[in-house]
């Protein structure tokens, strides 16, 4: 996308001024009986800016309560924004165990499965500092105690015009409690049925308010432990003959070889065993089980300190303060390193270690002799909002404020190999066998054959430091304009100026390439957008024979930004009230994103990623499969089988990126029918274009469709894609950094409903919230084949089911209350499988959770007890995914848990 300079700052400074004038109007005309009837505390609806009017037309809105988020058992919020059916895709969850844009740890969340910069997550109306271990891409919700929560808001429509860049899938705004009166100590504590995974909090809340203003403040400390992966899941599964079997990694504890005659051997597997004994290499007998050196769940602390407050300057404006501080401390366990990923290792023939007599290529050695690794990260955020807001006049109100937001991370990896000290214990002119020496010799070839000293010497530990930064003024009025035959014109307008800077500067040896990591390069990079907008409500029609009430809701902003100039940004929509009990509103915007830090700056980094080689057993084909002959042109050997379950892919940053482009259509109803009392339905239909889209397209999925198209004729078969190393077949190099060639197109619907009834004498509700997701088509570049997502399970996007629901079943009574959930993902398609494959398919699930609690009317404390996924339903295998052989981020892997709180006021 190309910003276009046009005159729309000018009309937007005329307009802005014309509001001033009209408050300045009103306030000369206001008198003390007019002052007295009015309130500070007037309701902002997220997806408007315009106070006291209940726009419910203005968008579909999820709202999550703090009675809901205590009913949930949570520590974190988001647990409970990940069980939208709403949310799809890939964000950070329980695993904590994903690289996600720099975030180890962090957790986001992700609407729509457009991708979780494309959702904009607020505190109170104002953007967050993105988190995690540096130059980052979306706020970490670790930093948010679940405690201070009032509710949250998820608005599920495109909102640029309202809130500025990243809200084409959604705004999730995050309401903190105030007026709080009095202290409250919460303590909880839950853990699975396999007696692991322990999960703990404890919360102090105090607050007092006063004439002049009030203040509260939270202390929040939570702890999770940690859930091994071998106990979920024993060995990393794959088809072999038509079952089920572990196939593990091929980079083996003894060492797999290439010899000069073409082929593959392995050495020594037993500890303690012949030192120079190898054997053909077989993938059923020598390839490694990792599960038990990984976690299903990892371990993660967090320490938070929050203060909000506010005090009244006057009888009609008041100053205000948002302090937060948060510490996350979080690490994952990781298998031990393997040798010959990311630099070749040649023995020579007449090497003193090299039993085979020919000159041999180490292509993978894990160094099981150095145990596992662990990464570790150690995140500080905190934010500060001051500001002031008032009344002027009799139907305006106005705030400003500067908020600063700042995030600092330290991450890195244990029993990391220095490569150059590698090739210097194989170079017998500079290393010695003597004990003591500088630099000892190495042998790498058989399990157990390599020296403490060796290990010593080439091992050490990665440090990385990095962060984010994120300074803004805001400035905002509303109010209403002028009295139409329907009602007031509402009127808001604002401006925002805010700069955001992220910066990650990797260990030096991880820079050079000359650690046996992913290399990186350094990140730096910052941007400053200046913006104003204008939004009018406009009652078109009042108790009118069609209408009980007709409303224009409509919006521009203005976005200019130093590195990409400026573009403008508009919404469209209608609320129209049919009768009492039937409303229908219809929204259309306009929306855009500018490329985040990391993807425009991000440099170059390596990874072995989860991916499928679709030559894999090509020669066992149907000789006239469109892959049989594919995988002979190119050159791929027959019977070829790819070694290992991942392949070294080149990501990073692409600094030519543009901004993408996207328009957005909401059509909905709502209806309270009044022969059911206590009912509402709602419906909204849903539809979002994005243009010019910044895409990483997974291996797997370049793979698959190249080898799929007859000729090798898709542009994915070029060089520039993947390549193949000539003697082996296997890939080599595969790249995935973003680029702006995509289309993406979602459609869907949103069905939702609440009854509310008395039964038994207890006050009961039965809520009901469902997406359909019709479609989510990407064509990666123009004239590209689309790339159907929707009903499919992908291999690094996440999952995309058709429908997911969440309904919840609630009962109160005097001291009792309880609530009955049910979380429902519909069945999806391995998109990378071949249909009949075990795992090519995984059937719905439906987790069931419960919760009873004790909270006696007159007392000061409450109890509650809660089970989640009661029926310990297990996830389904899947073919894309070796991470427990399941959909991590979609599916439950904890099982059967339980949890407790109990909670004292004073």
């Amino acid at each position: 996308m190309s910003f276009k300079r046009d005159p729309l700052a000018l009309a937007v400074g005329v307009l802005l001024c014309a509001g001033i004038s009209q408050v300045a109007s009103a306030q000369e005309t206001a008198t003390p009986a007019d002052e007295a009837a009015t309130t500070l505390d007037s309701v902002r609806v997220t997806g408007s800016h315009i106070k006291g009017l209940q726009l419910s037309g203005v968008g579909p809105v999820t709202v999550i309560d703090a009675e809901a988020i205590q009913r949930s058992g949570a520590t974190t919020i988001d647990t409970l924004l990940q069980r939208l059916p709403s949310s799809a895709g890939f964000s950070g969850n329980q695993t904590n165990a994903y690289w996600a844009e720099n975030g180890y740890g962090t957790t986001q969340v992700n609407l729509r499965g457009l991708g979780i910069n494309r959702t904009l997550v607020l505190l109170n109306g104002r953007r967050i500092v993105n988190g995690g271990t540096g130059a980052n891409s979306s706020p970490d919700l670790n930093m948010i105690p679940v405690a201070l929560i009032e509710r949250v808001e998820v608005l599920k429509d495109g909102a640029s015009a309202i809130y500025g860049a990243d809200a084409v899938a959604g705004v999730v705004n995050i309401i903190t409690k105030k007026n709080y009166e009095g202290a409250e100590v919460a303590v909880r504590y839950g853990q699975t049925f396999e007696q692991d995974g322990e999960d703990g909090a404890v919360d102090l809340v105090w607050g007092m308010r006063g004439e002049r203003g009030s203040l509260i403040a939270g202390l929040n400390y939570s702890e999770s432990g940690s859930v091994n992966m071998a106990t979920r899941a024993p060995c990393g599964l794959g088809e072999v003959d038509g079952q089920l079997e572990c196939v593990g990694s091929s980079t083996t504890i003894g060492g797999r070889a290439l010899l000069a005659d073409g082929s593959r051997v392995n050495f020594n597997q037993v500890l303690g065993g012949d030192g120079d004994f190898y054997e053909p290499y077989s993938a059923a007998k020598h390839n490694y089980n990792g599960n038990p050196s990984l976690n299903a769940v990892n371990p993660i602390k967090r320490v938070s300190f929050s203060l909000f407050g506010d005090t009244s300057l006057s009888d009609r404006a008041r100053l205000f303060t948002e302090l937060m501080y948060t510490n996350r401390q979080s690490d994952q366990l990781a298998t031990p390193g393997g040798l010959g990923v990311y630099r070749a290792i040649n023995i020579a023939a007449d090497h003193p270690t090299n039993p085979t007599g020919q000159d041999l290529l180490l292509q993978r050695r894990r160094l099981e002799e150095a145990g596992t690794r662990k990464f570790f990260q150690e995140t500080n955020t905190f934010r500060t909002v001051v500001g002031l807001d008032g009344l002027l006049g009799d139907n305006w109100d106005w705030s400003v404020a500067l908020n600063w937001g700042r995030n600092t991370g330290v991450d890195g990896s244990t029993n990391v190999a220095n490569l150059d000290r590698v090739d210097q214990t194989l170079d017998t002119s500079v290393c010695s066998n003597a004990p003591g020496a500088a630099i000892p010799c190495g042998d790498y070839l058989g399990y157990g054959d390599l020296s403490q000293a060796v290990l010593d010497y080439i091992l050490f530990d990665t440090r990385d430091h990095g962060g984010n930064d994120q300074k803004s003024f805001t400035g905002n009025i509303s109010g209403q304009l002028v009295e139409l035959p329907a009602g007031w014109l509402g009127f808001a307008s604002g401006i925002e100026v805010r700069k955001e800077r992220g910066w990650r500067d990797p260990d030096p040896l991880t820079v050079l390439g000359i650690a046996n990591t992913n290399q990186q390069d350094p990140i730096a990079g910052e941007y400053t957008a200046k913006e104003a907008f204008v939004e009018f409500n406009v009652p078109l029609l009042q108790d009118s024979a069609i209408a009980e009430s007709l409303t224009l809701n409509t919006a521009v902003r203005y976005s200019d930004y130093d590195l990409f100039g400026n573009d403008t940004n508009y919404k469209v929509g209608l609320d129209w009230q049919i009768v009492p009990s039937l409303k229908v509103r219809a929204n259309y915007a306009t929306a855009f994103r500018i490329p985040n830090i990391p993807e425009l700056f991000g440099g170059i980094a390596e990874g072995n990623l989860t991916t499928t080689d679709p030559c894999s057993g090509w020669s066992s084909l149907p000789a006239d499969s469109v892959v049989f002959q594919n995988c002979q042109a190119y050159g791929v050997p027959a019977g070829y089988v790819q070694p290992g379950n991942t392949i070294l892919t080149t990501a990073g940053g692409n600094p030519e990126l543009e901004p993408e482009d996207a328009e957005s259509v909401t059509v909905g109803a709502v209806w309270t029918p009044g022969f059911v009392e206590g009912l509402t339905l709602t419906v909204d239909y849903f539809d979002i274009r994005i243009d010019n889209a910044i895409q990483r397209i997974d291996g797997s999925t370049k793979l698959a469709i190249c080898y799929d198209t007859p000729g090798l004729a898709h542009p994915f078969c070029g060089a520039d894609n993947f390549t193949r190393n000539p003697i082996t077949g296997e890939v080599d190099f595969l790249s995935s950094q973003p680029v702006n060639a995509a289309n993406e197109w979602v459609t869907g619907v949103d069905i939702g409903g609440i009854y509310e009834f008395a039964w038994a004498g207890f006050q009961s509700s039965v809520s009901f919230d469902a997406t359909y997701l019709d479609r989510y088509d990407v064509r990666p570049y123009p004239g590209a084949e689309i790339i159907e997502y929707a009903g499919k399970i992908t291999g690094g996007r996440g999952s995309y089911t058709h429908w997911r629901a969440f309904t919840s079943f609630t009962m109160a009574r005097d001291a009792w209350s309880g609530s009955y959930s049910l979380q429902y993902i519909g069945k999806a398609d391995d998109i990378n499988a071949n249909p009949g494959d075990i795992g090519d398919h995984a059937p719905s699930v439906t987790y069931h959770n419960v919760q009873v609690k004790y909270a006696p009317p007159q007392a000061s404390f409450d109890v509650a007890f809660g089970i989640d996924n009661l029926f310990d339903k297990k996830p389904p295998f899947i073919q894309s995914y070796t991470d427990a052989n399941t959909d991590t981020m979609t599916y439950d892997l904890l099982g059967v848990r339980w949890y407790a709180r109990f909670g004292y006021r004073w």
